[in-house]
């Protein structure tokens, strides 16, 4: 004798609502901006720039170094001198010759050391070297 079985559809009725496909897309989203977030690495100082009528905005991908009123040199938080500035600079450009560099100059900076630490930026190959300012 052959027993037959008998199923009527779907036995769980629940008005529940699947959000696994919605946490999965929230997932890949966050995924998604974190990877295409560009960060920007800061010079670990804070300088008083000097003020400009004349000042525009830059990419956000750039080199950027800081001299503090005292004289020092500092990239990444980092004393790297006048004379580090060649090296660092010639590091960074080897993926992206274009790249700017960014001079935060203090407004009490000599010009003297300004100037020293543009000429070291483009011994070492930059192409394009600006000075940070307030609007």
């Amino acid at each position: 004798m052959k027993r037959k079985r008998v199923f009527s559809g779907n036995q769980n009725n629940s008005d529940e609502i699947n959000i696994s496909p919605l946490i999965d897309m929230v997932f890949i989203l966050l995924i998604f901006f974190i990877v295409t977030t560009v960060f920007v690495e800061e010079t670990g100082v804070e300088v008083t720039k000097p003020q400009a009528a004349s000042a525009v905005s830059l990419e956000k991908n750039s080199i950027l170094i800081a001299i503090t009123s005292s004289g020092n040199v500092m990239y990444g938080g980092r004393d790297i001198g006048v004379n580090g500035v060649r090296a660092i600079v010639r590091r960074l450009i080897q993926d992206n010759p274009k790249m700017p560099v960014i001079i935060q100059a203090d407004e009490a900076v000599s010009t003297g050391m300004t100037v020293r630490v543009i000429d070291e930026a483009k011994l070492a190959g930059a192409q394009a070297v600006n000075i940070s300012t307030e609007n």
